[in-house]
């Protein structure tokens, strides 16, 4: 299959004060972080999707920072794929091998994501007969309004609650490198 990664880091960082994902975590940019997790991704591309460059890896700049316009502009890039994981910048411990779980489970289902405790996480696997519908979100909304209620989506159980845990406010880079 020819996956491809996508990482959304077009926010402003407005509740955590400015620009999070260049904030220290464990030593590195906070965004360092999702680009190693989506290179460790059955993949042949990443791409981050936002404002800043980072160096070895693919940028798109964008200036909006509407989920639904990053998302967009991720999987306009990656229309010759035959699907895509969307990692999220700020979300630093995605467990290795997710991401490989979810590319075993996506079949032909619109997509595979993984959940802990009933809990839907991240990064989501869509195929690329999700792309068509990812053309029709608007405002600040991901994906997540078209998973739900459908029955082609694969689920791939997490026992690591990492997969829901992002980077929204400065006091959560502590709380976040406790757990590491």
């Amino acid at each position: 299959m020819n996956l491809a990664a996508i990482i959304l880091a077009a926010g402003s960082g407005s509740r955590f004060g400015g620009d999070k994902l260049h904030a220290t975590f464990k030593g590195q940019p906070l965004i360092t972080h999702a680009i190693k997790a989506a290179y460790a991704a059955p993949v042949r591309r990443v791409i981050v999707i936002g404002p800043h460059s980072h160096p070895n890896v693919e940028t798109l700049p964008i200036t909006s920072t509407s989920l639904s316009d990053t998302l967009k502009a991720g999987i306009a890039a990656v229309q010759d794929c035959d699907g895509a994981f969307v990692f999220l910048g700020d979300m630093p411990l995605i467990p290795k091998g997710i991401a490989q779980q979810l590319a075993e489970a996506l079949g032909e289902n619109f997509a595979a994501v993984p959940r802990f405790n009933s809990q839907q996480g991240h990064p989501v696997l869509l195929s690329a007969r999700a792309f068509a519908e990812i053309t029709y979100l608007t405002g600040d909304h991901g994906a997540g309004k078209l998973l739900r209620g459908r029955d082609d989506i694969a689920f791939v159980d997490c026992p690591n609650g990492a997969i829901l845990m992002d980077v929204d406010r400065a006091a959560d880079i502590a709380r976040l490198e406790d757990l590491a």
